[in-house]
């Protein structure tokens, strides 16, 4: 995939990013999803004294469909939360993934989010360093993975999205949550979501394909619900961060200040 773009940030002195992705909010029932997102909003809160830029890559919700005057019911506490940093002028980054596909314009409308849809570069300048990033969700990308390629370039298209848009909410959103449910057994049934080696990591292949044709010192991915670092050359690591769903006591994110991008985890 050809790198389109390049998006220069500032981080100021003693401020930092943020990057979290897999929040998988509305699973798997209403009780779990809102202690879920509580423990988001906690984190956001936590953060809010030393963040510069936020950046939340991929399937935060579960699902999300916006008709043009119709969004998905629910997740009030995390909108509120992620309002408040954005009138405080903290930017907003969003990078759609699989579940949440069918973004449109209403977080951009309502937060001024940057969203994002494909993996995009950044370079950061933080103090006297200048680091540079490939940032997205993740999915799709690297070698395999052909049916859900084709499904995806499926359901991106505006015929797609059209006919599904002619569906009743109600029965829109309970078809796709079940979907995303069986799905996810799927996977868990497969061991889909653990560790296959390097070898097998499509993700981590794409970003060596990437830094053979240009450097970026990180590369963070979501979408693979594991948190991971990986080297991907000699100065260059691969950073995937994981999932919100399954330990509610360890919540991975990565941060990004003057020194470095590391993993490291919220407990709420």
């Amino acid at each position: 995939m050809p790198i389109a773009e390049t998006i220069h940030l500032t981080v100021p002195s003693g401020h930092k990013i943020y990057f979290a992705s897999d929040f998988h909010l509305g699973a798997p029932d209403r009780i779990r999803s809102r202690e879920r997102e509580r423990t988001v909003v906690q984190w956001l809160e936590a953060i809010r004294q030393d963040v510069s830029a936020l950046f939340l890559v991929g399937d935060v919700f579960d699902y999300w469909f916006e008709y043009k005057h119709v969004v998905p019911k629910g997740h009030i506490r995390l909108l509120g939360k992620l309002a408040a940093l954005a009138d405080a002028g903290i930017p907003i980054y969003y990078f759609t993934g699989n579940h949440d596909m069918w973004m449109r314009d209403y977080l951009q409308e309502e937060l001024g989010a940057v969203v994002n849809r494909n993996a995009v570069r950044f370079e950061v300048s933080a103090g006297r360093k200048m680091t540079s990033l490939l940032v997205g969700h993740g999915d799709g990308l690297g070698p395999g993975d052909r049916v859900y390629k084709g499904l995806k370039q499926l359901f991106e298209s505006p015929l797609a999205r059209f006919a599904y848009r002619q569906l009743h909410p109600d029965f829109a959103t309970r078809l796709a949550l079940a979907w995303a449910k069986s799905s996810r057994a799927a996977n868990n049934q497969k061991g889909e979501d653990q560790f296959k080696g390097e070898d097998q990591e499509w993700l981590f292949g794409y970003c060596k394909e990437i830094e053979a044709q240009l450097h970026h010192d990180y590369y963070v991915f979501g979408h693979r619900h594991l948190a991971l670092e990986l080297p991907v050359g000699a100065n260059s690591r691969y950073i995937n961060l994981g999932e919100w769903f399954s330990d509610p006591n360890r919540c991975p994110y990565a941060v990004l200040d003057e020194n470095s991008l590391r993993l490291e985890f919220f407990t709420p």
